[in-house]
């Protein structure tokens, strides 16, 4: 359910902490469909974060398929409350194990984190996962528990050795997992004969930490998987996926589109645009005609980064982002119900509105309530509509797709 902000303003507060998750991959050489699937959903029913990274044996349809099949089992059944060694084990036994390798046909990795920050993980087969702590490796304490396959077809009956722990995190933590096309990587090169490694891949996730305290989950997910490309010089000979969970304080962004229903409201605007603390996006032209008023502050189009397709943007002190409004709006729709997030390589107004959405945890929409006459015109395109319709398809694609806490303000 997408939240109502405060009557009285936003009030956004960053004394919390703020689980993000977030991931990246590449499929293998020409394949089209990624043979590691990463799925993650927050619990309506008692808030509770839960990841999952599956690799499904192989590359391609087969792979994705068998992947998925984890991936959904792992995530569903822990959310349903069964307790994750069990969730383990019944996935364990519902997996067909390849003949010739006696071998199940996916790996996993299942994160469950409470809202009071308790972690539990449980992973079978996939490299070990990392904890950073104040610029640190944690090295976990793991229990080991073995599971004897009840496939009848199987002889001589086959254990599987799945890892669990847990620990209490805190704010700052960094948890970093991912699936062997990692690891693996630049084999047989004179650089690293026997691949990366886990030891390499841990070093270099720390220095990166290091180098940059405040790097973001999406952005250290994908910094390790080009990484491992490089080692295959580009041409990845497995799929290679890395995921990251970063507890920290809220990444927070206001949006304003659209002018207020009553000319009066445009002070309680400014104010709204003023006290609050975070990335500030203006959508509409209108609306930012009324904020460079309030501002007294020019606002200044620009034409260096020109796209046929979407509308300029434009700066204004004080705000990130200026963008026209309804077309703009409607493109970022389509971009992110799409799954198109920072893979058009395009520089406009829609993309740079994405990725800070993307880099933000709560994103605070104040919606102007004034009718436009242009956009009840019957000759504007079909696809074009109001302005409230356009952001409530986005709030629920943010909310539901791409994990964001959305709060809606109409003015």
């Amino acid at each position: 359910m997408i939240q109502n902000a405060e009557q009285n303003g936003i009030q956004n507060d960053s004394g919390e902490t703020f689980i993000e998750v977030n991931h990246f991959q590449l499929c293998k050489y020409n394949q089209h469909s990624p043979g590691d699937v990463f799925l993650s959903e927050k619990n309506p029913s008692d808030g509770r974060t839960i990841t999952t990274l599956s690799d499904g044996l192989g590359s391609g349809i087969k792979a994705d398929v068998l992947a998925t099949l984890t991936a959904t089992m792992a995530t569903k059944f822990v959310a349903a409350d069964i307790p994750i060694l069990r969730a383990a084990e019944i996935i364990m036994n519902t997996l067909p194990v390849c003949k010739e390798r006696g071998i199940s046909y996916a790996t996993f990795t299942i994160v469950d984190i409470e809202p009071s920050a308790t972690v539990r993980i449980m992973e079978y087969d996939n490299p070990p996962y990392l904890l950073i702590r104040e610029k640190t490796i944690v090295e976990p304490i793991k229990e080991n528990t073995a599971f004897e396959r009840k496939n009848k077809k199987t002889a001589p009956k086959i254990q599987a050795i799945v890892h669990y722990s847990s620990y209490q995190a805190k704010p700052g933590d960094r948890l970093i997992f991912f699936s062997d096309g990692v690891t693996q990587s630049g084999m047989g090169t004179a650089a690293y004969p026997f691949g990366w490694g886990v030891v390499n891949a841990h070093s270099y996730i720390l220095n990166k930490v290091t180098e940059n305290p405040s790097i973001s989950a999406r952005d250290l997910a994908r910094s390790v998987v080009q990484e491992a490309a490089i080692h295959d010089e580009f041409k990845p000979k497995d799929d290679i996926s890395c995921g990251v969970v970063y507890f920290r304080n809220p990444r927070d962004t206001l949006i304003l589109t659209g002018p207020p229903m009553h000319r009066k409201n445009d002070r309680e605007l400014l104010h709204i645009f003023t006290v609050f603390n975070g990335k500030k996006i203006i959508s509409g032209g209108t609306t930012a005609n009324i904020m460079a008023r309030e501002l007294d502050k020019p606002v200044s189009v620009d034409m260096s980064h020109f796209d046929a397709a979407i509308p300029p943007f434009s700066s204004l002190e004080g705000a990130d982002l200026i963008t026209e409004g309804i077309i703009t709006l409607g493109v970022v729709a389509d971009m992110l119900e799409g799954g198109r997030v920072g893979l058009s390589g395009n520089d406009n107004a829609a993309t740079r509105m994405i990725e800070i959405f993307m880099n933000s945890d709560r994103i605070y929409f104040v919606v102007g309530t004034r009718i436009n006459e242009a956009h009840q015109d019957p000759n504007m395109p079909e696809g074009l509509e109001i302005r409230r319709n356009i952001v409530k398809k986005i709030c629920s694609l943010l909310q539901d797709k791409y994990l964001k806490e959305v709060h809606i303000q109409y003015l």
